[in-house]
């Protein structure tokens, strides 16, 4: 009998402890969903930060100029050699009888040498024209801006998915802005490091307004660097 009161108290025992070891793994299982309910809660009420920098500009490249263009010298064409004058012959003498001379039968005197003529003078050089001045350097090109407009610019969202894995980093694009200010393309330079957040920036940038870049009073088309940060605070 005392036995089978002692089988009985530990067999109650035994149903006992079991009970408890069930009932903390149930409120185990309740506290784990409780801590992701609450941790989702404040992933979606977190602070997030974006900053957009101002832009990296890069200098436009010095005016090309051409050197000035110089004619080649030209050379006078060499002076003819003189022509050899023909051999003087004297003219015949005629002697007449000495009964038959008279004045006016006398011989006509020798003519006189004729001068030779000149040696033909060198062809004058022509004066080479003046060098022809350079064309004037062009007017300095000054970048898109968006400060004038920044308000009506807004900031690229962060996306959910980004802000529940911690993803973080630094977007660099090349805007290419028209001369009437609107954004015509935008290029990615600088990856950082995630796909959603460098589209969610592109894509973001797009929308947005310049001041166009101006070359002297005349607004042009130029690109222009702009960088973004996406930060977890």
């Amino acid at each position: 009998m005392a036995a089978y009161r002692q089988s009985t108290r530990q067999g109650s025992e035994r149903w006992i402890a079991l009970g408890f070891v069930l009932v903390a793994h149930v409120a185990m299982g309740w506290w784990i969903l409780q801590v992701s309910v609450v941790r989702e809660a404040l992933l979606d009420v977190l602070p997030l930060m974006v900053n957009v920098l101002p832009p990296e500009v890069a200098p436009p490249p010095p005016p090309k100029v051409e050197p000035p263009r110089v004619r080649p010298k030209v050379e006078p064409p060499p002076a003819p050699a003189p022509a050899t004058p023909p051999p003087l012959v004297d003219p015949p003498i005629v002697t007449a009888p000495a009964d038959a001379r008279s004045p006016a039968s006398a011989p006509p005197p020798p003519a006189s040498p004729q001068p030779l003529p000149p040696i033909g003078a060198a062809a004058p050089v022509a004066a080479a024209p003046p060098a022809t001045p350079p064309p004037p350097a062009p007017m300095p090109i000054t970048p898109p801006d968006l400060k004038a407009a920044y308000l009506d610019n807004p900031q690229p969202r962060y996306p959910q998915a980004s802000m529940r894995r911690g993803e973080q980093g630094r977007v660099m694009l090349r805007v290419f802005v028209t001369a009437e200010g609107r954004v015509e393309r935008v290029e990615i330079i600088t990856s950082s490091g995630y796909p959603r957040l460098d589209h969610a920036a592109e894509d973001e940038v797009l929308r947005w307004k310049f001041t166009p870049a101006r070359q002297g009073d005349k607004p042009v088309a130029a690109s222009v660097s702009v960088p973004i940060d996406f930060r977890i605070e």
